[in-house]
């Protein structure tokens, strides 16, 4: 069994700067380019993630969501300075279930 922060790089984080990027295009009309600045990307990173080659794991848990749509509005008002607090504030929302293996319910 790998250990949870192992879970948590590879198939959540990717799954919530894919979630933050479609959130910024769509809320905030922002092309791939300055979402690739705002979330300290490679612009190919933004493309992979609206092509779903990288953060595969879709969220599907509606509360989860609409606490990315508010960081990805955090993030938006203030630029990257607040993106490191935002992208931990949303993984503790997935760690705040009874245990990491719980979060596969809510990533398909």
């Amino acid at each position: 069994m790998n250990p949870p922060c192992e879970y948590i790089i590879w198939h959540i984080l990717p799954a919530i700067r894919k979630e933050f990027a479609k959130s910024l295009m769509k809320n905030y009309g922002l092309n791939q380019r300055q979402i690739a600045e705002i979330l300290e990307i490679s612009p190919a990173a933004v493309c992979q993630y609206f092509s779903n080659k990288r953060g595969g794991a879709n969220i599907e848990n509606a509360k989860i969501l609409n606490e990315i749509d508010n960081s990805a509005r955090i993030i938006f008002e203030n630029g990257s300075t607040k993106l490191i607090d935002e992208t931990c504030r949303i993984c503790k929302l997935f760690k705040s279930k009874e245990n990491i293996n719980g979060i596969d319910y809510v990533i398909k």
